[in-house]
């Protein structure tokens, strides 16, 4: 017989088991969602054998996992970035046909967004991308009424004050002027190393120039122009090792 394998934190467990990020399962474990052995715990410090407990979640048994799996996804506009909404709008996971691994999303695009989007049951790499600490990159090409000036594009660069707190300094510049109707919209390029919600809306918002359309592009060094909308794809082991590399403080590639 095996020796039991020593206890681990639970949002550890839950993290690595592919049930959330390790931040989303501290919250789960506080609201009394989680029982380990039939015990209900909400206890940040509590501790489990994965391999002998019966850990659950809303009553579903975590399962540890065995493999990680990488997906890159080009979201639609009009899914949410959940695995499910009480509002019962479509989610991103209502995209993957064919996938059974129990995946969440890495970050958020909000509900009228589009672009590239990471899903994985990898929480460490996971909860290391999204920590705002590794600073890694993520590209969006957002469309705006109006062609911001040298003084609006300094502003975004420099850092916007939004709801008391300054955003951190970007990367900006105009790629397309002539888009729209009547040829009065601009494409910019803005590149972050934070995540707020709905922050390129808001930066834009702030110099005068709405967003019309807003697409992410790129993900530290993941990018894939062929990706259809509303497509997904596994990512190989070479750009699995990129993102490791980047949200280890390896750094993003500039973009081309």
């Amino acid at each position: 017989m095996s020796e039991p394998a020593d206890p681990v934190r639970l949002q550890k467990i839950l993290s690595g088991a592919g049930v959330a990020s390790r931040r989303a399962a501290e919250q789960l474990i506080v609201d009394g969602r989680v029982t380990v052995n039939g015990e209900t715990v909400r206890e940040l410090g509590s501790r489990a054998d994965p391999t002998a407990d019966d850990i659950r979640v809303d009553g579903r048994r975590v399962r540890v996992v065995t493999r990680h799996r990488y997906i890159l996804l080009n979201k639609p506009r009009g899914y949410v970035t959940t695995r499910s909404d009480p509002r019962g709008r479509p989610t991103v996971v209502d995209l993957l046909r064919g996938v059974h691994e129990y995946l969440y999303p890495v970050g958020r695009l909000d509900f009228e967004s589009e672009g590239l989007l990471l899903l994985t049951n990898d929480g460490e790499l996971a909860e290391l991308l999204m920590h705002p600490r590794h600073q890694v990159e993520k590209e969006y090409h957002a469309r705006v009424r109006g062609v911001p000036d040298d003084h609006a594009l300094s502003r975004i660069q420099r850092g916007i004050l939004i709801e008391g707190h300054r955003t951190r300094p970007a990367e900006v510049s105009v790629v397309e002027t002539g888009r729209g109707a009547r040829g009065d919209q601009a494409v910019l390029s803005i590149v972050l190393r934070e995540g707020r919600t709905r922050q390129v809306r808001e930066m834009c918002d702030a110099v005068g120039h709405p967003v019309v359309r807003l697409r992410r592009v790129r993900i530290g060094p993941i990018t894939d122009r062929s990706l259809g909308h509303g497509d997904w794809r596994d990512l190989d082991e070479r750009e699995v090792a990129a993102l490791r590399r980047a949200a280890s403080g390896g750094g993003s590639p500039r973009r081309p």
